[in-house]
């Protein structure tokens, strides 16, 4: 037999290779045991491991951002939970001024009140005082009676127009337009960056997407000069830049109309088959780290809600059933958490968009395609707020839409009482079709919103501008119908 030479070149690729492996390995656990640091409140513990990942050899730029985004995070969590125990109760007592220690002791063993021991010292969310309410109804029943009432939208209630996109959609799947005038803006707080220089923004766009929008007609933008991504961009963006002036806030303003349609599709649950795997659904099953890991709690919540059932629809109805009865609270920021769908399983509460990753990872771990969609809603009186949602795949009907943060309607009419498991309303336009997807032009620093794309984004040549930075206004004016 012949021996086999391996020339020096070829020997010391192969150990180069080897050693760039190994360093991306150790980068890789060193991240992961900051995350988890993190998670687990021991912040010093956590800089001082960033400190040493930052200095391993051979560390790839990927890398490099991503250990050092670790710190911005525990910055920004610092942010939500800004609040001591005193400052805590004093929000409280705004809402419940007889408020007794030994109630609020209570509701924060009850894990009511939604908190992090950062370092050794407990620190409440900001939202929590105010989120107490949509979690415990005897809070609720404490509340002063001149309290502000708990904001509901126009299409958490039934209404008629459920009824008209039903009937309108059940002869071709969609109807019951509305023209809407969107007015979306971003202002910079006056010297949040020095005179002179350039402020790069990014404001969500709709791409059009035939049946649910369409006809979008850009108006005018502040400045006038912009970039607007491709509609093959995921997360479509109008790019706009100006430069700062010392002393006052630099604004940034979209102004586009566009036709929203309600959809609704009738199902057949006996005729619901198991889903084909080819190109078009692919990408949408399985894992999607981090958001939508397949965990152990979560495949365990799966097995309970799911049991021994095996049909494609009412597996997806029981999920659906399961994740709806999450009460909906205010959020924490999405970027401070390393994974949103198992907080969503574990938190007591979520919002729309963490139902909406846990749904989808439920789905998803079933066999069930599901993919993203999120935007803003909007009421025929001024009424606007952002919201996120999903589509699913129920062969052979294909992709349907499934809003569980709206979830179910108390109705005797079936179709009205489940209208969002399939059907959605022409009050709400889509900006994003996926999550955590680059903008055009792409971003150089790290988003404030490294999940969704709803308030827009602003960035200089010295770093991200984060939320406590700026302020956004999205105004949505429903126009008459035309014949």
């Amino acid at each position: 037999m012949l021996d086999l030479i391996v020339p020096a070149w070829a020997a010391q690729s192969e150990a180069g290779a080897d050693a760039a492996a190994s360093a991306s390995r150790q980068a890789e656990q060193a991240l992961a045991a900051i995350r988890a640091l993190i998670d687990g409140g021991d912040f010093r513990d956590a800089a001082a491991r960033i400190e040493r990942s930052l200095s391993l050899p051979g560390l790839s730029p990927k890398l490099r951002r991503a250990i050092a985004f670790e710190r911005e995070r525990m910055r920004r969590i610092r942010l939500d939970f800004s609040l001591d125990r005193e400052q805590a109760q004093a929000k409280l007592r705004t809402q419940i001024p007889d408020l007794r220690g030994e109630e609020f002791a209570a509701w924060d063993r009850a894990g009511l009140l939604e908190h992090q021991v950062i370092d050794g010292d407990k620190r409440y969310f900001q939202r929590a005082p105010s989120n107490l309410f949509r979690l415990s109804d005897e809070a609720l029943k404490r509340r002063r009676a001149d309290a502000k009432p708990l904001s509901v939208g126009p299409m958490e209630r039934l209404n008629p127009h459920h009824a008209e996109v039903r009937d309108a959609a059940l002869e071709r799947g969609y109807g019951a337009p509305r023209r809407v005038r969107i007015t979306h803006s971003l202002t910079v707080a006056a010297d949040a960056v020095p005179a002179g220089q350039r402020l790069r923004a990014w404001l969500p766009y709709p791409r059009a997407i035939a049946h649910q929008q369409e006809a979008i007609d850009f108006l005018a933008s502040v400045p006038a000069q912009h970039r607007i991504a491709p509609e093959s961009a995921s997360q479509r963006t109008v790019y706009l830049e100006q430069v700062a002036h010392a002393g006052r806030p630099t604004r940034f303003e979209v102004r586009y109309e566009l036709t929203v349609y309600g959809q609704y599709r009738a199902i057949d649950p006996d005729n619901v088959i198991a889903a084909p795997v080819d190109d078009e659904t692919r990408p949408h099953l399985g894992e999607r780290l981090p958001h939508e890991a397949h965990t152990e709690a979560l495949r365990k919540f799966s097995r309970e809600v799911v049991g021994d059932e095996t049909r494609p629809y009412y597996i997806a109805k029981k999920l659906y059933a399961a994740v709806d009865r999450i009460p909906w609270a205010g959020a924490r920021e999405y970027s401070t958490i390393s994974n949103i769908s198992d907080y969503a399983l574990h938190a007591g509460h979520a919002d729309c968009g963490q139902q909406t990753l846990l749904l989808m990872a439920l789905l998803r771990l079933n066999g069930i395609p599901a993919r993203w969609q999120s935007g803003w809603v909007f009421g025929d009186d001024g009424y606007t707020n952002m919201h996120d949602w999903a589509w699913m795949y129920l062969a052979p009907y294909g992709w349907v839409p499934v809003d569980v943060t709206t979830g179910r309607f108390d109705s005797a009419d079936p179709q009205l009482a489940d209208f969002y498991f399939g059907g959605l309303d022409a009050y709400r336009v889509a900006y994003n079709d996926d999550y955590g997807r680059e903008f055009v032009p792409a971003k150089t620093h790290e988003r404030s919103e490294t999940v969704d794309s709803q308030r827009g984004e602003v960035e200089w040549e010295g770093g991200n501008l984060y939320f406590d930075q700026w302020d956004y206004d999205y105004q949505a004016q429903v126009l008459p119908a035309t014949k």
